[in-house]
């Protein structure tokens, strides 16, 4: 047997957590990320809140309107990490070589495991078991020679899905597809695709090379290409031996709506903080990769002067990237935002006497805001000066004068 690829996904897993943690919330439709009124937009919703056409990443006024009823949680980053480690260590029972692309997502080579799990099948299903047993929760993992096909895979049966596609049958599972099932394809290119007669993977992949990239450029046509095919493209994330922390999200429409972008990226800052700090982690690097509907992608970073203390600050340098590169005019269809050079906390080198006490500050509110996100808190003033006391003290200094009168 060749190699043997899982890959596994964590159901609806913002809003599953919290309807393992409250069960008052089963069957009902959950939407993470803000209250309705406000100006962000959803991180993620259960599936019974995807049957009005709420989807991640859509602003929480439009989900609002298309639920009502849904229940508006603002997430909370801490316990979603907490079972995220909880399930990763499960994975390194079961494979040693894990590439985690996501808070809820991974890669597991499980090549040659066959003699400890049995067949990869058998395996899945152990797996599945060992999860929802410890956790509560449900997992769709998808299995096959590469990573794509593994990542289809799993989509085919969600919610707690398990699929195999064997490697002389997989144009077949491809043709059982539409071409909207497809990962990568979206809306416009399918309208374009339909234009031209092509209606399903078959009638896609009898198009030779040469045309499709006549029709959708040098990267989209080849990604086209080789999709349909059952080849893996190459632009799903790649391990690497210079670490990084990052987060992506792929919008159900592209979009060129600037106040959506920007929210998304303060949201995937904020992720990628979280994960510093919980893992004491340090890095100067910051970088934003972003996809373009035609399928074309660029990635860029800017290495600060000093180790980031902030998500404030990845997300202004990251946004400054974007719009170094981006006018507002293309529509976007991927977004991601990271740091890279990741070093355990302590080893990058630093500039004690200029940087010291402005950083240390910084580090100290950003903790706080770690400690309030991970408690699902609103963030204030008065939560952070409660929070971090030395920044409390120095504010009480400021104003410990005569109190001013009411106007």
């Amino acid at each position: 047997m060749g190699r043997i690829f899982f890959h596994v996904d964590m159901d609806a897993f913002y809003a599953a957590v919290e309807q393992s943690d409250q069960p008052e919330l089963q069957g009902k439709p959950v939407i993470i990320g803000a209250r309705p009124g406000s100006r962000g937009v959803v991180s993620a919703c259960s599936y019974e809140a995807r049957v009005y056409g709420v989807h991640s990443a859509m602003p929480i006024s439009e989900a609002y309107r298309r639920c009502p009823h849904g229940v508006f949680l603002p997430g909370r980053m801490g316990r979603y990490q907490e079972v995220s480690r909880e399930i990763m260590r499960i994975f390194e029972d079961f494979s040693p070589d894990i590439q985690q692309i996501s808070i809820d997502e991974a890669f597991l080579d499980m090549t040659g495991t066959e003699r400890l799990f049995g067949p990869p099948v058998e395996a899945a299903k152990k797996l599945k078991s060992r999860v929802r047993h410890e956790t509560g929760l449900v997992i769709s993992v998808g299995i096959a020679a590469n990573k794509l096909l593994a990542k289809l895979a799993s989509d085919y049966n969600k919610p707690d899905g398990l699929y195999m596609v064997n490697e002389e049958k997989k144009l077949d599972f491809i043709d059982s597809l539409k071409l909207k099932d497809l990962w990568g394809i979206g809306k416009k290119t399918i309208a374009r695709l339909e234009e031209l007669g092509i209606t399903d993977p078959p009638s896609l992949r009898a198009i030779d090379r040469a045309s499709l990239i006549r029709l959708f450029g040098n990267a989209g046509g080849d990604f086209l290409y080789r999709l349909v095919r059952g080849e893996d493209p190459g632009i799903l994330p790649k391990d690497t031996k210079s670490r990084s922390l990052s987060g992506e999200v792929t919008f159900e429409r592209d979009t060129s709506d600037s106040e959506v972008i920007r929210q998304v990226i303060l949201d995937l800052s904020h992720q990628v903080m979280f994960r510093m700090i919980d893992q004491k982690l340090q890095s100067s690097t910051v970088f934003i990769k972003v996809r373009y509907s035609d399928f074309s992608t660029f990635s860029v970073q800017k290495k600060l002067r000093h180790p980031i203390y902030s998500a404030e600050e990845i997300n202004q340098t990251a946004y400054t990237l974007l719009r170094s590169r981006w006018t507002g005019g293309r529509e976007i269809r991927l977004v991601g935002v990271g740091v890279s050079g990741v070093l355990s906390a302590g080893q990058e080198p630093r500039q004690q006497e200029l940087f010291s006490d402005p950083q240390d500050r910084k580090k100290k509110v950003e903790k706080a805001v770690h400690r309030l996100r991970a408690k699902g808190n609103r963030i204030d003033k008065a939560s952070l000066l409660d929070a971090v006391p030395e920044v409390k003290k120095r504010e009480e200094k400021r104003f410990s004068g005569p109190a001013p009168e009411d106007p």
